[in-house]
């Protein structure tokens, strides 16, 4: 089999633009696929244990229960499922986070008052994450 170098290098250059860790392409028998090792999840890791350890002390955190995109309304344009101020009770939904096309309600896993919103409309966010603080 001869492998088509310049599939190859547009992938690679697909992986770079998108900042993905892995692409596959397929054409009838011909499968390729590329991945290359990101160091950017490690300081993702970080950075994510810097923000909880920042916001322990502004009371309790509602964090992500998976990686996905956070959404703050049902839809765009809808109101918001919680404003900074706004008293919430355990098990109401929080925002919706997208996984694989999937629309995952977060529920409260706190009751109170909301002291900060920690994530923006559309944000990536990962397993963990601080999404609301709550005193």
């Amino acid at each position: 089999m001869k492998i088509n170098k310049k599939i190859i290098e547009e992938l690679v250059s697909y992986l770079k633009e998108f900042n993905l860790s892995e692409i596959e392409y397929g054409e009838g028998s011909t499968k390729v696929k590329v991945s290359r090792s990101t160091k950017s999840q490690n300081f993702i890791s970080t950075e994510i244990k810097s923000k909880q350890a920042i916001n322990e002390s502004n009371g309790s955190q509602v964090t992500s229960p998976l990686v996905g995109t956070a959404y703050l309304a049902p839809e765009p344009g809808a109101k918001k499922f919680i404003d900074v101020g706004q008293k919430v009770k355990k098990g109401q939904t929080i925002m919706i986070v997208e996984a694989m096309k999937t629309m995952n309600h977060v529920p409260s896993t706190h009751e109170g008052t909301v002291s900060k919103i920690l994530v923006k409309d559309g944000e990536p966010v990962e397993f963990g994450q601080p999404l609301i603080s709550v005193k």
